[in-house]
């Protein structure tokens, strides 16, 4: 029996040294593109790992030898499922209370608006928040500063988001109002969060419209039309 516990502890710890030195090859290769904020989770993929890098998704090769970068589908059901969108769902779910939601009376849909207070196209979605809403669609807010982040517009919608009405300080903002640049300084709300995990989603530029069912829909899309996108993928799903 001793000397099975030892065989045993001795398989462990060998497994345990590959898992390490797989994840040690792929830091090296990871390293060499000047990429340093990583996370490496297992992948759907036999022999690849999963990688979160500041510049969006890779599917990494265990021995860091190739990778793959961009979504990745499961194509065996009746409609394609983006997998990478669905490894993101645990990050976005921890951001929802710092969301700024807009909720629909009578909510059939949920979608989660990557946005900019200076992207014309994010005023005039908002412009019609009334109208989603009145289709049932509930309109969950993110923010997303196109020149990126520690720049004005971040610094002014860290105000927005950390005023004591964010709805309304957010509303003034998209009517042309400029905020108080200036957030509390007990405010720990940490817009770096949501711009990373744009850059995740693969954004590039706002607004980006993530459904319900983990499609990313890039730019603007009017109410009726986006209820028609929602209502096709809810009948597919």
């Amino acid at each position: 029996m001793k000397k099975q516990l030892t065989m045993l502890a001795l398989l462990v710890s060998a497994f345990a040294g590959l898992a390490h030195a797989d994840d040690s090859a792929i830091q090296q290769a990871l390293k060499k593109l000047g990429l340093q904020q990583t996370e490496i989770q297992p992948s759907p993929l036999p022999g690849m790992k999963t990688v979160l890098t500041e510049s969006g998704v890779l599917y990494v090769s265990e021995d860091g030898k190739h990778m793959i970068q961009g979504p990745l589908y499961d194509v065996s059901g009746a409609q394609p499922v983006n997998v990478t969108n669905q490894l993101l769902d645990k990050k976005m779910n921890a951001l929802a209370p710092e969301m700024i939601v807009y909720k629909a009376p009578k909510e059939q849909h949920v979608i989660t608006v990557f946005t900019d207070i200076t992207c014309g196209y994010c005023h005039k979605l908002h412009e019609q928040i009334a109208d989603y809403n009145a289709l049932g669609i509930t309109v969950r807010y993110l923010a997303f500063p196109r020149e990126g982040l520690h720049g004005q517009v971040e610094k002014a919608m860290r105000a927005i988001w950390c005023s004591a009405d964010r709805n309304k300080a957010f509303d003034a903002a998209m009517k042309g109002d400029v905020p108080q640049m200036d957030a509390p300084a007990t405010c720990k709300i940490d817009l770096d969060k949501h711009y990373q995990l744009g850059i995740l989603y693969g954004i590039q530029g706002t607004p980006a419209i993530l459904t319900d069912t983990g499609a990313m829909i890039p730019g603007y899309q009017g109410p009726q039309e986006l209820k028609q996108v929602l209502d096709g993928q809810k009948r597919g799903g």
